[in-house]
């Protein structure tokens, strides 16, 4: 990233949460929000897979790595008391972690299933709000890492477009209560995205025509780079060679 560019954004020091930062957009968000001065606190299920040692010293920031099971209220509790302890504040929470589980049509979808997508993608998301608003100040930032499912269907996935599509409403809904305490809400929506989550149920994906993992996480933070009188409500990213 050029200098000069890295010089407009106001984000050396701020400390960003990152949830299901091991691998794909989560792991770019990692990198990018470092690259530009960002402290990080990064979570995942196995804390081994976050790349902490690497990110300080390539950038020289400050990171904390967590296991965290976003799903768990002990278990994000644990993890902000940790952030709490060792920064003392949030700057911005990006409610990356996500899953969408077996490809399958509702009849033959097990409750299990149904309630890890819904855990996973809709009450993590909340959780983790919850718990970053308690130590964020005025000036901070929450991003919920919607997709486009939040906005469209899928056959096949009712339970990951049921939790996507309460996330975005649990977003719009939080955006209105913070307003007055100068806290932004952001709901990404990225498009078709290079990462391994094609390939449990399309190997054979056309990898090429996708967004990249990187190009999302650098468009998000641009968005966040705004200044502080302007908000970014729906970042919306779609490959430029159209729908797959």
């Amino acid at each position: 990233m050029p200098d000069d560019v890295l010089k407009m954004m106001p984000l050396t020091k701020k400390l960003a949460v990152i949830t299901g930062a091991s691998r794909g957009i989560g792991r770019a968000m990692a990198e990018c929000f470092a690259e530009a001065g960002c402290d990080l606190a990064l979570c995942a299920r196995e804390a081994t897979s976050l790349p902490a040692d690497e990110l300080t010293k390539r950038f020289g920031v400050a990171v904390l790595a967590a296991e965290c099971d976003v799903r768990l209220e002990d278990s994000v509790a644990r993890f902000f008391t940790a952030i709490q302890l060792r920064f003392g504040r949030v700057d911005i929470l990006i409610n990356n972690a996500g899953m969408v589980g077996p490809s399958a049509p509702v009849e033959k979808v097990t409750l299990a299933d149904w309630r890890d997508a819904i855990d996973t993608n809709l009450t993590g998301t909340f959780l983790c709000a919850r718990a970053a608003l308690a130590l964020m100040p005025p000036g901070g930032v929450i991003v919920n890492n919607l997709s486009v499912a939040a906005k469209t269907v899928f056959a096949g996935e009712s339970g990951y477009i049921a939790a996507k599509h309460g996330a975005k409403g649990f977003t719009d809904a939080l955006r209105l209560e913070v307003r007055e305490r100068n806290i932004r809400v952001l709901g990404l929506y990225p498009g078709a995205t290079d990462t391994t989550i094609w390939n449990q149920f399309w190997p054979d994906a056309p990898r090429g025509r996708m967004l990249s993992a990187e190009t999302v996480a650098r468009a998000t933070l641009h968005a966040i780079s705004l200044p502080e009188d302007a908000t970014v409500e729906e970042l919306v990213l779609t490959p430029t060679a159209g729908a797959l």
